[in-house]
């Protein structure tokens, strides 16, 4: 086990950095539930139109697919260059990509407007997104976790982690406020509001990170000597850890985007609920992980991660027949139930996904390893999900397809998580402060 000593953390600047973290990646996700919400509800006949409503959604939802190609060679980019020159670079720079990327997401003409060139635009803005959230998530986990005593490391890994659902409920709240305010226009321009806001919140962001300190294993890491290539060292060295970790952190993404996102249309289409009332289900479920994640991490710090990891991946793949089962009644009371079970069923394994993954790594590549863990892992889980999702309930005519889809996703998950507890963990971590 790898032991180190860094510097005494003030419990000042562990509050910032918890404080820094969480509203980071919230306008990180913000921004990238944005588009999620908007490729189910507005981009198909705006950017993608067509004779056949399946083709055109499934054109949409493949944009945003895009989002997630990006994410490891962001994750890549920042790992390498926050595992030698600092995390907190690379934090700022982060925030300054996506915010960008978000704003003229908001300015692109539609396919009435200037043909082509549209979706093109879209993909290459959306691509920029994924590198912009490839870059965030892992330096923020690091950040937070690095930070924290050894006795409250998924409790510190929780604050990045709920940044998740404060920007997905923040992203859906504003829908709803400009569905409301825009009325009949919100489809054709008042969503763009949306898009150009984010400017004013990557402000925040800025501001609140400037404020930090660097991280003490960082710099206790730099001063014996940087990796030249850290990405190169995961690869060589941690590739199996690397393995199991892009399944771990990857799989609870599938039912999160299948219920929150892909259910935005499906819901729609094909059961008749309105696009307010999904919207108000998920801001409730973000609520309601924001709240859950932190207590299920408090507990596992003094519980073990691993149990705890199972008992999501199991839960999981339980709840996904139950979504559908409750969800298609038709019955709004029973689509919410079915929601926030399915969705609240993530939360047991998000509170230990920050700490497994910081722990499969050392300091001196753990950037780059918890990036490229968490950001291939978003390929094979979340990115493709509603777009699979998708094509299988058109090829089956079935939901029962695509629940099936999450429980072998589930059961994978379950396998990973218990190999890895019998790898090689470091645990170098910020004294007690």
């Amino acid at each position: 086990m790898t032991q180190t000593t860094p510097p005494r953390d003030t419990a000042r600047e562990s509050r910032r950095v918890i404080g820094a973290t969480f509203i980071g990646t919230t306008i990180e996700w913000y921004d990238f539930f944005l588009y999620a919400a908007s490729a189910a509800l507005i981009f198909a006949p705006q950017f993608f139109p067509g004779d056949d409503p399946v083709a055109s959604q499934i054109g949409a939802f493949a944009t945003f697919a895009f989002g997630f190609i990006a994410r490891p060679l962001g994750g890549i980019l920042a790992g390498h260059f926050g595992d030698r020159i600092g995390r907190k670079r690379m934090l700022i720079l982060s925030l300054y990509v996506m915010g960008g990327a978000t704003v003229l997401i908001g300015l692109v003409p539609n396919v009435a407007a200037i043909g082509v060139w549209a979706p093109i635009l879209l993909c290459v803005l959306r691509l920029a997104q994924g590198l912009g959230v490839g870059a965030e998530w892992g330096g923020a986990v690091t950040m937070a976790i690095e930070h924290a005593p050894a006795e409250r490391r998924a409790l510190y890994g929780a604050a990045p982690t709920i940044g998740l659902p404060a920007g997905l409920g923040l992203a859906n709240l504003v829908l709803i406020v400009l569905m409301a305010v825009t009325g009949p226009a919100f489809h054709e321009w008042g969503w763009r509001i949306a898009f150009v806001a984010s400017a004013v919140l990557v402000l925040v962001g800025i501001w609140a990170r400037h404020r930090l300190g660097e991280s003490p294993l960082f710099e206790e890491a730099v001063r014996k000597a940087p990796e030249r290539v850290p990405f190169a060292q995961v690869l060589r060295h941690f590739f199996p850890q690397l393995l199991l970790t892009i399944f771990v952190a990857g799989v609870p993404s599938i039912l999160s985007y299948i219920v929150l996102t892909w259910a935005l249309n499906y819901g729609t289409v094909s059961i008749g609920y309105t696009s307010s009332s999904l919207l108000w289900i998920g801001i409730g479920c973000c609520a309601l992980q924001i709240v859950m994640v932190p207590v299920l991490a408090g507990l596992a710090d003094r519980t073990g991660l691993v149990r705890w990891a199972v008992i999501g991946a199991v839960l999981m793949g339980v709840t996904a027949f139950t979504f559908f089962w409750l969800f298609d009644t038709g019955n709004l009371a029973l689509a919410a139930l079915a929601t926030v079970l399915a969705h609240a069923s993530t939360s047991f394994a998000w509170a230990v996904v920050p700490p497994l993954l910081t722990r499969a790594f050392p300091a001196r590549v753990r950037y780059t390893g918890i990036s490229m863990a968490y950001q291939f892992g978003a390929i094979v889980g979340g990115g493709f999900a509603p777009l699979i999702a998708t094509s299988l309930l058109a090829a089956t005519g079935t939901p029962i397809s695509v629940a099936v889809y999450v429980a072998v996703a589930s059961a994978v998950m379950l396998v990973c998580a218990l190999l890895l507890a019998r790898t090689r963990t470091h645990q170098d971590t910020a004294p007690s402060a």
